[in-house]
Protein backbone atom coordinates (compact mmCIF):
# COMPACT_ATOMS: atom_id res chain seq x y z
CA UNK A 1 0.00 0.00 0.00
CA UNK A 2 1.30 3.46 -0.90
CA UNK A 3 2.09 5.89 1.88
CA UNK A 4 0.46 9.29 2.19
CA UNK A 5 3.69 10.92 1.04
CA UNK A 6 3.96 8.81 -2.11
CA UNK A 7 0.28 9.39 -2.94
CA UNK A 8 0.75 13.14 -2.50
CA UNK A 9 3.76 13.08 -4.83
CA UNK A 10 1.75 11.15 -7.43
CA UNK A 11 -1.11 13.67 -7.19
CA UNK A 12 1.30 16.61 -7.58
CA UNK A 13 2.88 14.96 -10.64
CA UNK A 14 -0.55 14.37 -12.22
CA UNK A 15 -1.54 17.99 -11.59
CA UNK A 16 1.68 19.21 -13.22
CA UNK A 17 1.11 16.91 -16.19
CA UNK A 18 -2.46 18.17 -16.56
CA UNK A 19 -1.10 21.73 -16.70
CA UNK A 20 1.35 20.75 -19.46
CA UNK A 21 -1.45 19.08 -21.44
CA UNK A 22 -3.66 22.19 -21.16
CA UNK A 23 -0.79 24.35 -22.37
CA UNK A 24 -0.18 22.07 -25.35
CA UNK A 25 -3.88 22.18 -26.23
CA UNK A 26 -3.81 25.96 -26.15
CA UNK A 27 -0.69 26.15 -28.32
CA UNK A 28 -2.20 23.71 -30.83
CA UNK A 29 -5.39 25.78 -31.03
CA UNK A 30 -3.38 28.96 -31.61
CA UNK A 31 -1.32 27.21 -34.31
CA UNK A 32 -4.47 26.05 -36.09
CA UNK A 33 -5.72 29.63 -36.31
CA UNK A 34 -2.36 30.79 -37.68
CA UNK A 35 -2.42 28.15 -40.42
CA UNK A 36 -6.04 28.99 -41.23
CA UNK A 37 -5.06 32.63 -41.66
CA UNK A 38 -2.15 31.57 -43.89
CA UNK A 39 -4.56 29.68 -46.17
CA UNK A 40 -7.05 32.57 -46.15
CA UNK A 41 -4.29 34.98 -47.13
CA UNK A 42 -3.79 32.98 -50.33
CA UNK A 43 -7.31 33.76 -51.52
CA UNK A 44 -6.58 37.09 -53.21
CA UNK A 45 -3.21 35.88 -54.48
CA UNK A 46 -4.73 32.77 -56.04
CA UNK A 47 -7.46 34.91 -57.60
CA UNK A 48 -4.75 37.10 -59.15
CA UNK A 49 -3.09 34.02 -60.65
CA UNK A 50 -6.40 32.86 -62.10
CA UNK A 51 -6.97 36.34 -63.54
CA UNK A 52 -3.52 36.12 -65.11
CA UNK A 53 -4.43 32.79 -66.71
CA UNK A 54 -7.70 34.29 -67.93
CA UNK A 55 -5.93 37.26 -69.54
CA UNK A 56 -3.35 35.03 -71.20
CA UNK A 57 -5.88 32.48 -72.45
CA UNK A 58 -8.20 35.21 -73.72
CA UNK A 59 -5.40 36.43 -75.99
CA UNK A 60 -4.51 32.91 -77.19
CA UNK A 61 -6.39 31.26 -80.01
CA UNK A 62 -6.18 27.75 -78.54
CA UNK A 63 -5.95 26.45 -75.00
CA UNK A 64 -2.32 25.38 -74.41
CA UNK A 65 -1.67 21.69 -73.84
CA UNK A 66 0.58 21.42 -70.83
CA UNK A 67 1.60 17.87 -71.60
CA UNK A 68 4.40 16.03 -69.87
CA UNK A 69 7.72 15.64 -71.67
CA UNK A 70 7.94 12.69 -74.04
CA UNK A 71 8.35 9.43 -72.19
CA UNK A 72 7.33 10.91 -68.83
CA UNK A 73 4.38 8.70 -67.96
CA UNK A 74 5.08 7.68 -64.37
CA UNK A 75 3.17 9.00 -61.37
CA UNK A 76 4.87 10.28 -58.24
CA UNK A 77 3.45 10.98 -54.79
CA UNK A 78 4.20 13.72 -52.27
CA UNK A 79 2.99 12.72 -48.80
CA UNK A 80 2.66 15.35 -46.07
CA UNK A 81 3.04 14.24 -42.45
CA UNK A 82 4.77 15.47 -39.32
CA UNK A 83 8.22 15.75 -37.80
CA UNK A 84 6.88 15.81 -34.24
CA UNK A 85 4.99 13.22 -32.26
CA UNK A 86 2.02 13.36 -29.89
CA UNK A 87 -0.43 13.67 -32.78
CA UNK A 88 -2.23 10.34 -32.57
CA UNK A 89 -2.77 8.42 -35.81
CA UNK A 90 -2.02 11.44 -38.00
CA UNK A 91 0.90 9.89 -39.90
CA UNK A 92 -0.53 6.39 -39.86
CA UNK A 93 -3.81 7.46 -41.46
CA UNK A 94 -2.34 9.52 -44.30
CA UNK A 95 0.26 6.85 -45.12
CA UNK A 96 -2.45 4.16 -45.18
CA UNK A 97 -4.65 6.37 -47.37
CA UNK A 98 -1.81 7.08 -49.82
CA UNK A 99 -0.77 3.43 -49.94
CA UNK A 100 -4.32 2.23 -50.63
CA UNK A 101 -4.93 4.79 -53.38
CA UNK A 102 -1.59 4.11 -55.06
CA UNK A 103 -2.27 0.38 -55.02
CA UNK A 104 -5.84 0.68 -56.30
CA UNK A 105 -5.03 3.26 -58.99
CA UNK A 106 -2.61 1.04 -60.89
CA UNK A 107 -1.99 -2.53 -59.78
CA UNK A 108 1.01 -2.74 -62.08
CA UNK A 109 2.58 0.35 -60.53
CA UNK A 110 1.68 0.15 -56.87
CA UNK A 111 5.05 1.45 -55.74
CA UNK A 112 5.16 5.03 -57.00
CA UNK A 113 8.21 7.21 -56.45
CA UNK A 114 7.60 9.03 -53.16
CA UNK A 115 8.75 12.24 -51.51
CA UNK A 116 7.75 12.76 -47.88
CA UNK A 117 7.37 16.04 -46.04
CA UNK A 118 7.93 14.99 -42.44
CA UNK A 119 10.29 12.36 -41.05
CA UNK A 120 7.61 10.43 -39.17
CA UNK A 121 5.39 9.86 -42.19
CA UNK A 122 8.48 8.77 -44.14
CA UNK A 123 8.95 5.96 -41.64
CA UNK A 124 5.33 4.92 -42.06
CA UNK A 125 5.67 4.82 -45.86
CA UNK A 126 8.83 2.73 -45.61
CA UNK A 127 6.99 0.35 -43.29
CA UNK A 128 4.55 -0.15 -46.17
CA UNK A 129 7.47 -1.02 -48.48
CA UNK A 130 7.58 2.28 -50.39
CA UNK A 131 10.99 3.63 -51.31
CA UNK A 132 11.16 7.25 -50.17
CA UNK A 133 13.39 9.26 -52.50
CA UNK A 134 13.63 12.34 -50.27
CA UNK A 135 12.48 13.54 -46.86
CA UNK A 136 11.92 17.26 -46.37
CA UNK A 137 11.24 19.00 -43.04
CA UNK A 138 7.82 20.32 -42.14
CA UNK A 139 7.51 24.07 -41.63
CA UNK A 140 7.79 24.85 -37.93
CA UNK A 141 5.45 27.85 -38.08
CA UNK A 142 3.18 29.69 -40.48
CA UNK A 143 5.97 32.15 -41.31
CA UNK A 144 8.26 29.27 -42.35
CA UNK A 145 5.83 27.76 -44.87
CA UNK A 146 7.00 29.94 -47.76
CA UNK A 147 10.66 28.87 -47.52
CA UNK A 148 9.64 25.23 -46.98
CA UNK A 149 7.47 25.30 -50.11
CA UNK A 150 10.25 26.91 -52.14
CA UNK A 151 12.60 24.10 -51.10
CA UNK A 152 9.93 21.54 -52.01
CA UNK A 153 9.37 23.13 -55.43
CA UNK A 154 13.09 22.99 -56.17
CA UNK A 155 13.21 19.34 -55.08
CA UNK A 156 10.20 18.47 -57.24
CA UNK A 157 11.76 19.94 -60.37
CA UNK A 158 14.85 17.75 -60.12
CA UNK A 159 12.85 14.72 -58.95
CA UNK A 160 10.36 15.00 -61.80
CA UNK A 161 13.12 15.02 -64.39
CA UNK A 162 15.16 12.26 -62.78
CA UNK A 163 12.18 9.92 -62.31
CA UNK A 164 10.53 10.90 -65.62
CA UNK A 165 7.27 11.77 -63.92
CA UNK A 166 4.29 12.94 -65.91
CA UNK A 167 1.90 13.16 -62.97
CA UNK A 168 2.33 14.20 -59.34
CA UNK A 169 -0.28 13.65 -56.63
CA UNK A 170 -0.29 15.35 -53.22
CA UNK A 171 -1.53 13.42 -50.17
CA UNK A 172 -2.29 15.32 -46.97
CA UNK A 173 -4.68 15.47 -44.03
CA UNK A 174 -7.26 18.24 -44.06
CA UNK A 175 -8.72 19.62 -40.84
CA UNK A 176 -12.49 19.15 -40.48
CA UNK A 177 -13.11 20.51 -36.96
CA UNK A 178 -11.20 21.68 -33.92
CA UNK A 179 -10.06 18.14 -33.12
CA UNK A 180 -10.67 16.09 -36.28
CA UNK A 181 -9.18 15.75 -39.76
CA UNK A 182 -9.61 13.68 -42.90
CA UNK A 183 -7.04 12.38 -45.41
CA UNK A 184 -7.35 13.58 -48.99
CA UNK A 185 -5.40 14.16 -52.19
CA UNK A 186 -5.17 16.48 -55.17
CA UNK A 187 -3.44 16.17 -58.53
CA UNK A 188 -0.70 18.78 -58.72
CA UNK A 189 0.49 17.98 -62.24
CA UNK A 190 -0.28 17.98 -65.08
CA UNK A 191 -2.49 21.06 -65.12
CA UNK A 192 -5.86 19.93 -66.44
CA UNK A 193 -6.78 21.25 -69.93
CA UNK A 194 -10.39 21.31 -68.76
CA UNK A 195 -9.43 23.61 -65.90
CA UNK A 196 -7.58 25.94 -68.26
CA UNK A 197 -10.55 25.96 -70.60
CA UNK A 198 -12.80 26.99 -67.71
CA UNK A 199 -10.52 29.97 -67.01
CA UNK A 200 -10.77 31.24 -70.58
CA UNK A 201 -13.48 33.94 -70.65
CA UNK A 202 -15.84 33.87 -73.61
CA UNK A 203 -16.15 37.62 -73.27
CA UNK A 204 -14.07 40.01 -71.24
CA UNK A 205 -16.23 41.37 -68.40
CA UNK A 206 -15.16 45.02 -68.66
CA UNK A 207 -14.54 47.65 -71.34
CA UNK A 208 -10.86 47.88 -70.41
CA UNK A 209 -9.13 45.11 -72.32
CA UNK A 210 -6.10 43.68 -70.48
CA UNK A 211 -2.78 43.05 -72.15
CA UNK A 212 0.74 41.89 -71.33
CA UNK A 213 4.18 42.71 -72.69
CA UNK A 214 6.24 39.52 -72.24
CA UNK A 215 6.17 36.44 -74.42
CA UNK A 216 3.07 34.33 -73.85
CA UNK A 217 5.13 31.17 -73.27
CA UNK A 218 7.21 32.92 -70.61
CA UNK A 219 4.11 34.30 -68.90
CA UNK A 220 2.42 30.89 -68.99
CA UNK A 221 5.48 29.24 -67.43
CA UNK A 222 5.59 31.79 -64.61
CA UNK A 223 1.87 31.52 -63.95
CA UNK A 224 2.14 27.74 -63.76
CA UNK A 225 5.01 28.03 -61.28
CA UNK A 226 2.97 30.38 -59.10
CA UNK A 227 0.01 28.02 -59.35
CA UNK A 228 2.21 25.17 -58.13
CA UNK A 229 3.52 27.32 -55.29
CA UNK A 230 0.02 28.18 -54.10
CA UNK A 231 -1.14 24.56 -54.34
CA UNK A 232 1.84 23.31 -52.31
CA UNK A 233 1.50 26.15 -49.79
CA UNK A 234 -2.17 25.33 -49.25
CA UNK A 235 -1.46 21.60 -48.90
CA UNK A 236 1.27 22.18 -46.32
CA UNK A 237 -0.77 24.71 -44.32
CA UNK A 238 -3.83 22.46 -44.27
CA UNK A 239 -1.69 19.48 -43.27
CA UNK A 240 -0.20 21.48 -40.40
CA UNK A 241 -3.68 22.53 -39.27
CA UNK A 242 -4.73 18.88 -39.41
CA UNK A 243 -1.66 17.88 -37.40
CA UNK A 244 -2.58 20.29 -34.64
CA UNK A 245 -6.20 19.14 -34.73
CA UNK A 246 -4.93 15.61 -34.18
CA UNK A 247 -2.72 16.88 -31.37
CA UNK A 248 -5.71 18.51 -29.69
CA UNK A 249 -7.62 15.22 -29.91
CA UNK A 250 -4.65 13.41 -28.34
CA UNK A 251 -4.38 16.01 -25.59
CA UNK A 252 -8.12 15.73 -24.89
CA UNK A 253 -7.75 11.97 -24.48
CA UNK A 254 -4.69 12.47 -22.27
CA UNK A 255 -6.53 15.08 -20.22
CA UNK A 256 -9.42 12.68 -19.65
CA UNK A 257 -7.04 9.92 -18.56
CA UNK A 258 -5.22 12.29 -16.21
CA UNK A 259 -8.49 13.43 -14.62
CA UNK A 260 -9.54 9.82 -14.10
CA UNK A 261 -6.15 9.03 -12.59
CA UNK A 262 -6.36 12.10 -10.35
CA UNK A 263 -9.77 10.97 -9.12
CA UNK A 264 -8.36 7.53 -8.29
CA UNK A 265 -5.34 9.00 -6.52
CA UNK A 266 -7.46 11.48 -4.57
CA UNK A 267 -9.79 8.71 -3.44
CA UNK A 268 -6.84 6.54 -2.40
CA UNK A 269 -5.23 9.50 -0.61
CA UNK A 270 -8.41 10.34 1.30
CA UNK A 271 -8.94 6.71 2.25
CA UNK A 272 -5.33 6.32 3.37
CA UNK A 273 -5.51 9.57 5.33
CA UNK A 274 -8.74 8.49 7.00
CA UNK A 275 -7.18 5.14 7.84
CA UNK A 276 -4.16 6.87 9.37
CA UNK A 277 -6.40 9.15 11.45
CA UNK A 278 -8.49 6.20 12.59
CA UNK A 279 -5.36 4.27 13.57
CA UNK A 280 -4.08 7.24 15.58
CA UNK A 281 -7.42 7.62 17.36
CA UNK A 282 -7.49 3.92 18.16
CA UNK A 283 -3.98 4.19 19.59
CA UNK A 284 -5.08 7.08 21.81
CA UNK A 285 -8.21 5.24 22.99
CA UNK A 286 -6.26 2.04 23.61
CA UNK A 287 -3.64 3.91 25.60
CA UNK A 288 -6.28 5.73 27.62
CA UNK A 289 -8.10 2.48 28.39
CA UNK A 290 -4.83 0.87 29.42
CA UNK A 291 -4.16 3.72 31.84
CA UNK A 292 -7.63 3.49 33.32
CA UNK A 293 -7.38 -0.27 33.96
CA UNK A 294 -3.78 -0.32 35.25
CA UNK A 295 -3.93 -0.82 39.06
CA UNK A 296 -0.51 0.73 39.46
CA UNK A 297 -1.92 4.00 38.15
CA UNK A 298 -5.01 3.92 40.40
Amino acid sequence: MQTLESLKRSIDSAVDLASVVRTMKTLAAVSIRQYEMAVESLGDYFQTIEDGFAILLWHMENTPQLASPDGHHRTGAVVFGSDQGMCGQFNEQISAYAHDLMTEADHQQSNWPVICVGSRVAGRMEDRHHKVDAVLPVAGSSSAITSAVQDLLSELQDWRTKKRLGRIVLFYNQRRSVSSYQPGHIELLPLSPQRLAELRPAKWPSRTLPTFSMESDVLLSRLVRQYLFVSLFRAMAESLAGENASRIASMQAAEKNIQERLAELSTAYNQRRQTAITEELLDVVTGFEALMTDPAQS
